[in-house]
């Protein structure tokens, strides 16, 4: 079950999205230091690029690291331009990361009235704090559900809150529950 789809309701909705925009704040820094060559040990040299120097060459490129740097970049300028083009206010000089995240949640007001914005908001800010928390390591919490699965009948139900599903986990099944598959 989808836990946007049977809550429509403002604040709910918005305190949802202040809860992903704190936490992409947070944990965005931390990606851009993901970026940095580790200084704490010798650097590494990758294989095949020749480097001299006493043998010591270039820490490995983390293009995965920038890759999620430049999507979350790109993702929140995106989003912020499209809520002040949906609110009809005027363009905003360009920032970091950071500062866009806190010129969003400060018309979270504004955009819980329009539900369709105020849905692509949490939406995009959840994505996008979800995959910084992936490519800094954080491990998806899962909760064990009782009750069993509606199409295997195997007690393997897993709530994923950050995906805001619950799904059977048996690797036969992968069932997926919707709104009123739950078993009583």
């Amino acid at each position: 079950m989808r836990a946007g789809t049977s809550d429509t309701t403002g604040p709910a909705r918005q305190s949802r999205s202040h809860l992903w925009i704190s936490t992409l704040a947070r944990q965005f820094p931390e990606l851009v230091m993901a970026l940095a060559p580790s200084t704490s040990g010798p650097l590494r040299e990758r294989p095949g690029s020749g480097a001299s120097g006493g043998g010591r060459g270039t820490a490995p490129v983390r293009l995965y690291v920038s890759d999620a740097v430049r999507d979350i970049t790109d993702g929140v300028t995106e989003l912020e331009e499209a809520v002040r083009e949906r609110l009809g206010l005027r363009p905003v000089p360009a920032a970091p990361v950071p500062v866009r995240l806190g010129r969003i949640a400060g018309l979270l007001g504004r955009i819980g009235a329009d539900a369709v914005l105020a849905t692509h908001v949490e939406d995009e800010t959840r994505r996008m704090a979800r995959r910084c928390a992936r490519v800094l390591g954080d491990p998806e919490q899962m909760v064990r559900l009782a009750g069993r699965c509606p199409a295997c009948d195997s007690v393997s139900l897993r709530a994923f809150p950050e995906r805001a599903e619950v799904r059977c986990v048996n690797p036969v099944c992968r069932h997926v529950l919707e709104e009123g598959d739950a078993t009583p």
